[in-house]
């Protein structure tokens, strides 16, 4: 039986919920609470990041290994095309979603819920604790915004036009298509689709955040086909599996 160490707003916690899903995997998935669960992570994994699927005896880290490891243990379907050229963009575009376009996505969130308190409150683990979630929620927007400048750098002005470029460009990639690299879905998608996730919450992410995320880009009309694109690719994913 598979186990899958996450936090469930993680985009790359996402990532392999969406691998699991694509390939029809059911996994035990373990809420890693702050702290005291980071702790517990560590001693299993030797570290303390999320996600980590335990398989039988096999403990990996990662998202990427975790789904290379997927691809190795479940072939099919497949998640990296056989050709060498379109297996090579594939992990192009998924090491760029998970570098370039994750930094730009987490730190374009953290800037929205710095000054939106529900937002913040809404983004902790279902097992936080009411008391601790409560006093995230009332922190005064200037302290949390001064933190997590100090912490990740929050978006800055030329950051937030790449970011914004980077969306219209990958709007343009899926323009009429259903995949980012030839007919069939790929671990491109499941990267780019799961780093979205942080700009506009999907259904999926419960009640308090489907369609919450960041101002001028959630709402934005200009992104709404590459939304649109996610949407459609989640919907047929949960045809086969749960997310």
């Amino acid at each position: 039986m598979l186990e899958l160490h996450q936090f469930r707003h993680s985009a790359f916690c996402e990532k392999v919920r969406l691998a699991l899903a694509a390939k029809g995997l059911e996994a035990t998935l373990v809420e890693v609470v702050p702290g005291v669960g980071q702790l517990e992570l560590f001693r299993l994994s030797g570290q303390r990041q999320v996600p980590v699927l335990v398989d039988g005896g096999e403990v990996i880290a990662d998202s990427t290994e975790i789904v290379l490891h997927l691809e190795q243990r479940h072939p099919l379907p497949p998640l990296l095309p056989n050709d060498p050229q379109d297996r090579a963009r594939v992990l192009l575009l998924e090491d760029w979603a998970d570098t370039a376009l994750a930094t730009g996505c987490r730190r374009a969130l953290l800037q929205a819920a710095a000054s939106r308190p529900a937002l913040r409150a809404a983004l902790l683990p279902e097992s936080t604790p009411s008391s601790l979630r409560q006093l995230v929620s009332v922190l005064p927007g200037g302290l949390m915004g001064s933190l997590s400048d100090t912490l990740t750098s929050l978006l800055a002005p030329q950051e937030a036009r790449q970011l914004r470029r980077n969306l219209e460009q990958l709007g343009q990639l899926v323009a009429g298509r259903d995949h980012l690299v030839g007919s069939q879905l790929t671990l491109a998608d499941l990267a780019v689709v799961a780093q979205l996730s942080l700009l506009r919450f999907p259904a999926s992410a419960g009640a308090a955040l489907a369609g919450e995320g960041v101002d001028g880009i959630a709402d934005n009309p200009l992104f709404q086909p590459l939304f649109d694109w996610r949407d459609r690719l989640l919907a047929n994913l949960s045809r086969r599996g749960t997310p």
